[in-house]
């Protein structure tokens, strides 16, 4: 390859010196080059004082934790009403069923021996003469008659007799709901149990610390229910994928 700045004298030296340049990007070189060394690397011109090491924090004195509220059992226990409409009479009453409130209560409706027994938590915000007047009722109401369920011929419970957000229900267990629920259960003796809300299984006496599989059966003394647990009513609203694996569920169990 020729240096173009030497083939053409009459090049001015501008020109020449673009020539050489062009000639040189041909030629692959775009950087200046150096064979002589060169020290990149200085010291600073002063050196900055050492900085000490953080002091280590101080611990901070830990808070006073506040005991855990103990949990008073139920009154009554041992003396439950032994029929269906005295106990639907003291789910209203019962001042020890709600730490001493009475108002706000709904009480469950539905007839002794009905063909399905639903189960939910609580009542809805919204329900005041009537359990599950809402929306969680309407959907319900829809599902029914999906699944060809008259709802005069089922019994609708709850687990606590007022809407209550948030519920500790480990202490509610502790404090002896569970026994109220197995109770209730018995009384109204359904050919099938439907249970909205997975929470609820450790007061029908499930312990899923024990063991890992779904419940499928509640027994209570000597009585034995077909049972099948679902997601809660507030859960499955607006959830197709949930609606869709529910009522394949309800397939099988009743198939």
């Amino acid at each position: 390859m020729s240096n173009p700045a030497q083939t053409d004298p009459a090049l001015d030296p501008a020109a020449a010196l673009a020539a050489v340049l062009d000639w040189w990007r041909e030629a692959g070189v775009d950087h200046a080059f150096s064979d002589d060394p060169r020290v990149w690397l200085t010291e600073p011109a002063a050196r900055e004082p050492e900085q000490r090491a953080p002091a280590a924090p101080q611990p901070v004195p830990a808070r006073a934790v506040a005991p855990a509220p103990v949990v008073e059992r139920l009154a009554g226990l041992d003396a439950l009403p032994a029929a269906l409409p005295e106990f639907q009479q003291w789910w209203l009453s019962e001042p020890s069923l709600d730490g001493g409130h009475v108002a706000g209560r709904v009480a469950p409706r539905g007839v002794e021996g009905a063909a399905l027994m639903v189960l939910v938590d609580h009542p809805e915000v919204e329900d005041a003469q009537l359990l599950l007047s809402g929306p969680q009722g309407r959907l319900l109401l829809a599902m029914f008659t999906a699944m060809g369920i008259d709802q005069d011929s089922a019994y609708i419970a709850a687990c606590l007799p007022r809407h209550m957000p948030l519920p500790d229900w480990a202490g509610l267990d502790a404090a002896g709901l569970g026994q109220v629920v197995r109770h209730h259960i018995g009384l109204v003796r359904p050919r099938r149990l439907l249970v909205f809300g997975r929470h609820i299984s450790p007061l029908l006496g499930h312990d899923p610390t024990k063991t890992a599989e779904p419940l499928r059966h509640f027994n209570h003394e000597g009585l034995t229910i077909p049972l099948l647990i679902a997601p809660s009513l507030a859960n499955l609203a607006g959830r197709l994928r949930s609606k869709a694996g529910l009522w394949q569920a309800w397939l099988d169990w009743t198939g």
